[in-house]
């Protein structure tokens, strides 16, 4: 037996590139910005996590995240996946803003 050989026996099958590699649905592009929005919503302190306090210097950056992907992908995205990512864009500024403002 080659050592090529040797070393493919040692590794474990991949997981399924179609799925998030547990058996979960894949990540697409409406998933991604929801994600990057609870992220957000974690930072500005509106969403409770058990190790995590809020952050507005986190919440923007985030923001400012998803502004770029507003950008760079206007033109190329679904009718859905252009509403998903405006209205997150308009719900997380107003967050942002009224916790800025405090």
């Amino acid at each position: 037996m080659s050592d090529e050989q040797d070393h493919e026996d040692d590794l474990a099958p991949l997981p399924d590139p179609r799925t998030g590699g547990d058996g979960a649905p894949p990540i697409d592009f409406a998933t991604f910005v929801l994600s990057l929005s609870a992220t957000c919503m974690i930072q500005l302190g509106d969403l409770e996590s058990p190790d995590a306090e809020a952050d507005l210097n986190g919440a923007k950056h985030t923001i400012e995240i998803l502004q770029a992907l507003d950008r760079k992908t206007r033109g190329n995205l679904s009718g859905e996946e252009e509403k998903v990512l405006g209205h997150v864009l308009s719900d997380l500024r107003q967050r942002y803003l009224a916790k800025v403002a405090k």
